[in-house]
């Protein structure tokens, strides 16, 4: 089956979200905090795979796992359902969307085996994870999207599906600063890429929080990982072959950075000159094109006047003509 219709850049998310510590980092710093709170995160278990999905004809980026959580004296597994939304534009048809991956992970639950059909399905939380530009303003819930609102007798009819949105961009530095953990950290680096003083200063902060980490080693590995290939995606103009460790080389990736950050000044000084010119130029043309409409001067006379070469005051005269 054909494998587009949404196209993902590769920013990695994946791979950090195959660790448990960051999926943990995710619900406890940015879902409902009632719900991190009856997590047991020592039991998160992977059951990630690429679903290709018969109505939308594509794979899509996601990420689940299990958790216990202890309800009311009763312990019970649910399913995280964490779907990585990485388009620049936001998706409208997101509730549908979700809705058909959902009835399709039951559906894959039921024909492995995990359950069946008189056990009943897990319960499950989709969380979409939204990092575009602009902000999200899809539905939430597919019943909104039911237009118009159907009469009373009708409501109970109605298909719902709620997920719960973890939008990026909707996070000040401030709020981000009060989450101390690496996922906080690379979500400052995801907000701060078209800024290179804010982005050195947020790769500064994840390296101050993997300094502090109890697993410091392989936070700093993961994190490293995830940064290279950002920087990549970025087109960032810097030696990355060098950098294994964002703590040890730390002050070889600001070098960089900086470097990068002065070669697109010089680039933005460079273009701004040239836009200059453009206009100059095109204000010379405006002036002998004034002239020409007069029939007095030679064209000697005009380029001595406005500067303007002679064959391009020929050129203009030609124009004139026709």
């Amino acid at each position: 089956m054909a494998d587009t219709t949404h196209n993902y850049h590769d920013t990695g998310y994946k791979e950090l979200f195959s660790y448990p510590e960051f999926v943990q980092q995710l619900i406890e710093g940015f879902a409902p905090a009632e719900i991190a709170e009856l997590m047991d995160f020592t039991t998160l278990k992977n059951h990630s795979g690429n679903y290709i999905t018969p109505l939308f004809e594509e794979k899509f980026e996601d990420v689940v796992w299990s958790v216990e959580v202890t309800w009311q004296g009763v312990t019970q597994e649910v399913f995280l359902y964490i779907l990585l939304e990485f388009q620049s534009s936001v998706d409208r048809s997101m509730p549908i969307r979700l809705m058909h991956y959902v009835a399709c992970f039951y559906d894959h639950l039921l024909k492995n085996g995990t359950t069946t059909p008189h056990k009943g399905l897990p319960p499950i939380l989709p969380i979409v994870l939204y990092n575009g530009a602009e902000r999200w303003t899809a539905r939430q819930d597919i019943y909104d999207m039911v237009r118009p609102e159907p009469p009373a007798f009708l409501q109970v009819y109605q298909p719902h599906l709620r997920y719960y949105l973890i939008d990026e961009g909707r996070y000040t530095d401030e709020e981000l600063g009060l989450r101390q953990t690496p996922l906080s950290g690379v979500f400052s680096i995801e907000k701060a890429s078209t800024n290179r003083k804010g982005l050195q200063q947020a790769v500064d902060r994840v390296v101050a929080i993997i300094q502090v980490d109890p697993n410091k080693e392989r936070i700093d590995r993961i994190i490293t990982r995830w940064l290279k290939r950002h920087l990549q995606r970025l087109g960032a103009e810097v030696n990355l072959d060098q950098l294994n460790s964002l703590v040890e080389d730390k002050d070889m990736l600001a070098e960089n950075l900086e470097n990068w950050a002065q070669q697109e000044r010089r680039e933005e000084r460079q273009k701004v000159l040239q836009e200059a010119e453009a206009r100059a130029l095109e204000e010379k043309r405006d002036t002998v094109r004034h002239l020409l409409s007069f029939g007095v001067l030679s064209d000697e006379q005009i380029a001595e006047a406005t500067g303007l070469r002679l064959d391009e005051i020929a050129k203009l005269r030609i124009e004139d003509k026709h």
